[in-house]
């Protein structure tokens, strides 16, 4: 069983840039890839970035250019950088191994 445990949501002004952290334990961490995902009030959850074992890097169309995915296999941590963050940007951003879920970080971004 893969426990996830996601940090470093707040409040910041558009254009603004926060960091997220995933911590994972129980698992194999480095042979995982790991997803990023994000729900909005009223909306589905959507994925936002992904990282294999192997460290390819994917993004949604939304967030290229602005959001950098990274992980530190010895430390088990999964990081989301967000750059130039926007109103829109304001969701519950979530971690994900195969079907484990954190409980995920507020972001809020103010106009």
């Amino acid at each position: 069983q893969v426990q996830l445990v996601e940090s470093g949501g707040g409040l910041v002004q558009a254009g603004g840039s926060l960091r997220l952290s995933c911590a994972a334990s129980g698992t194999v961490f480095s042979i995982l890839a790991v997803g990023w995902y994000r729900q909005a009030p009223g909306k589905q959850r959507d994925w936002v970035a992904g990282i294999s074992s192997g460290g390819t890097r994917t993004y949604a169309d939304s967030v290229k250019g602005r959001f950098a995915i990274s992980r530190d296999n010895a430390k088990k941590m999964v990081y989301l950088q967000m750059n130039s963050l926007k109103p829109e940007n304001t969701a519950v951003y979530y971690c994900r191994i195969i079907s484990s879920w954190g409980q995920g970080t507020q972001v809020t971004v103010s106009s």
